[in-house]
């Protein structure tokens, strides 16, 4: 439903047209004249505004230039009898969506609009999108590091980012495959057009298409309008595939047809759209060993994997976190208005020596956690977790199960394990599931099934 606004000196005109676009699921509300529009346009947002532009009192051209000045993202359409070639390319140049002459066809009028209502929510998702992947924390595209495997990486990134070619990236979970992306992004030669990252294994399957797609009004149930998708959003700039292992193979193919044919065509639509993005894709997953499974499409990993790019995991890379460690110290410490903490020797020796399962995002976690509960100006071991103080023994041997002498409920008491283990992840990883399902070695959606399973939320 969309707020409109109906500015007609005509009051047969003005009761019709808010009767047509009630009738299309809109709020209307009208106005007789400039001044009366002006003062609901000063009073809040409006998605669309139709105005005549004779208005007896005023022009249409005054409500156009006053929405464009106070509500810059809302739509106008001009509605005219007395049209000419030079009040039309006025309106146009002052920033109207379009132009109707009257008498119309209701149909004209009702595609006019619902094109305008489709043009604004497409800009309203462009901005959203390009606030939510570029606002939080630039550093992230920065590739931190001078131990040898990294340099290879920075090395290659620099050299391939001019190139507008596929690239796939490798790499354990939090080893910072998204921040290789971003620099590339920021190499590339247009850092001013989007990037748009997605999680491919955090959507659910029946939406993903969608997601990356589009769809047109009526597609599906549930789809009340018609959506750009990720492919048109990322317009001439990049679009980040993170864990493309994940995606569903019918959606592999629609993948695979856009790198080939570099178009792509909308859930329900018969329209082929241009996409100019680049595409870097990632994942965590051997994926020769899910070619080899019939989990992924040969075909596409072959059209992804032009220039392969492989990020080793934290452990490799020793020498690198005292680095990483200031880095996270002197952000945590700014985010938490507290003055910049130091390691004692003790925990910068337990914090180099730790495996870190979960890498630099791991890394992070810990170290938010350390300013966090430091009270002073130095981090002793005190405030580190207990998995870096008393660090388990990898292969070390559980303890044996043994069976009850009056039995016992297997599939009960299997239940109740699992249950306590997701519930713990849960808590370790922050309630961020995806962490969760990495800890557990389980894919997002078997994580959110057994959660579902269990009712844990």
């Amino acid at each position: 439903m969309a707020s409109i606004l109906v500015v007609d000196d005509e009051r047969s005109m003005r009761e019709f047209l808010e009767i047509l676009l009630g009738k299309q699921g809109h709020q209307v509300s009208t106005a007789a004249d400039a001044a009366s529009a002006l003062e609901q346009i000063a009073r809040g947002e409006l998605d669309l505004v139709v105005t005549d532009l004779r208005l007896g009192r005023g022009s249409g051209l005054d409500v156009l230039a006053r929405v464009k000045e106070t509500l810059p993202g809302t739509e106008v359409v001009m509605i005219t009898a007395y049209a000419t070639a030079e009040n039309a390319v006025q309106a146009m140049k002052m920033g109207a969506y379009d132009y109707v002459l009257k008498p119309f066809k209701v149909d004209e009028l009702k595609l006019v609009v619902e094109k305008a209502l489709e043009h604004r929510k497409l800009l309203q998702e462009n901005r959203v999108l390009r606030h939510r992947v570029g606002r939080r924390h630039e550093e992230r595209d920065e590739i931190i590091g001078r131990s040898a495997a990294v340099e290879e990486v920075r090395e290659l990134v620099a050299r391939v980012a001019p190139a507008r070619t596929t690239i796939l990236i490798l790499g354990e979970s939090g080893t910072g495959k998204e921040v290789a992306a971003r620099t590339i992004h920021a190499l590339g030669g247009r850092p001013d057009q989007p990037f748009v990252a997605i999680n491919c294994g955090a959507i659910p399957e029946g939406l993903i298409e969608s997601e990356l797609f589009g769809h047109e009004k009526g597609s599906f149930t549930g789809a009340a309008g018609t959506k750009a998708g990720l492919f048109e959003a990322a317009g001439s700039g990049t679009l980040f595939l993170d864990e493309v292992g994940e995606l569903p193979l019918p959606v592999q193919v629609k993948l695979l047809r856009a790198l080939q044919e570099r178009k792509i065509r909308r859930v329900g639509g018969n329209v082929d759209i241009s996409m100019s993005a680049r595409i870097v894709a990632a994942t965590n997953r051997d994926i020769g060993q899910e070619v080899a499974a019939g989990r992924f499409r040969e075909d596409l990993y072959y059209r992804l994997n032009v220039i392969q790019i492989r990020i080793p995991p934290l452990r490799d890379r020793r020498a690198d976190i005292p680095l990483f460690c200031q880095h996270f110290l002197e952000r945590f410490a700014t985010e938490l208005g507290k003055p910049m903490p130091r390691l004692s020797p003790e925990a910068e020796r337990l914090l180099v020596a730790y495996d870190y399962p979960g890498n630099i995002r791991e890394l992070a976690n810990v170290l938010e956690r350390a300013v966090t509960l430091c009270d002073g100006e130095l981090i002793d071991v005190g405030v580190l977790p207990s998995s870096l103080r008393e660090p388990s023994q990898p292969g070390a041997a559980a303890e044996p199960a043994v069976l009850p002498e009056v039995g016992m409920d297997l599939q009960a008491h299997l239940d109740a394990v699992e249950r306590r283990l997701l519930e713990q992840a849960l808590e370790r990883a922050g309630g961020v599931k995806s962490e969760a399902a990495r800890l557990l070695s389980l894919t997002f959606r078997s994580l959110r099934y057994r959660l579902a399973k269990f009712g844990i939320g």
